[in-house]
């Protein structure tokens, strides 16, 4: 496995208990990184940090991304305790349902947005004044091919990724005088937990609009994270990068 050096860099990783964001801590473990995994289940973090703790420094911390008060108590704890916080990958998301918008369910519309929209609004204004204490960040918004193409029946999730690829491009901007980078990673199936929420139905959808045929990993995810949240991505920010088994057409 090649790696990009995160040595001594200190990284929180929303939903890094499991899927996604698990992959990732152990892949900055691996690169020299101390890992905060943040995630709403105490079990989950428990889980996690027993696992990864072998590979290096973990911490964890039990945190509702749609609940800014929670996110910026977490942010000042993990700021204190590993002296900084220099990465952010924000893979904390949840799906909602797959039904007609005229039969989606209010409340769960409003909990995807608040997950999947807001967490990420939360954590990077939380995090981004530490960043700004050493001029040095980098930022993965984990968004999906979904925001960019819309999928049928799933409009939450949509509308809630397509949001996260424009906050990632605005702040981006807003900080592209600085040292710190703010990029978006896009997805289109990967094999994680989320897909126990998705019906056979859409899930062969999905893969019927992959030329390549199968799911993505999450191996696959932690390998992109990696750079983007490596110095080697320097001159990239505000960006969308694509993981989508060839689907993506821009």
């Amino acid at each position: 496995m090649s790696s990009f050096d995160l040595k001594g860099r200190r990284a929180v990783i929303t939903g890094g208990g499991r899927g996604m964001g698990f992959a990732v801590a152990k892949r900055f473990l691996e690169s020299g990184a101390a890992v905060s995994l943040w995630d709403i289940s105490d079990e989950t973090l428990a889980k996690a940090a027993e696992a990864l703790s072998p590979l290096g420094t973990v911490i964890t911390q039990r945190v509702d991304v749609s609940d800014y008060s929670s996110v910026e108590a977490a942010a000042a704890e993990t700021e204190q305790q590993l002296g900084g916080i220099e990465l952010l990958v924000n893979s904390a998301g949840i799906a909602g349902v797959n039904v007609p918008v005229t039969e989606y369910p209010i409340e769960t519309w409003y909990a995807v947005q608040n997950v999947n929209l807001n967490g990420i609004f939360h954590t990077c204004r939380a995090i981004v004044p530490i960043m700004q204490k050493s001029d040095y960040g980098r930022i993965a918004n984990i968004s999906s091919i979904a925001g960019k193409e819309g999928n049928p029946n799933a409009s939450a999730y949509s509308v809630s990724k397509a949001a996260v690829i424009g906050l990632t491009k605005s702040l981006g901007k807003e900080l592209a005088t600085s040292n710190i980078r703010v990029n978006a990673l896009c997805p289109a199936v990967i094999q994680t937990e989320m897909l126990d929420d998705v019906t056979d139905e859409q899930l062969a959808y999905m893969l019927s609009k992959i030329p390549m045929g199968r799911p993505g990993t999450v191996e696959e995810i932690a390998a992109m994270v990696s750079f983007m949240c490596s110095e080697d991505c320097s001159y990239t920010t505000g960006f969308v990068f694509d993981l989508s088994g060839g689907r993506a057409t821009y």
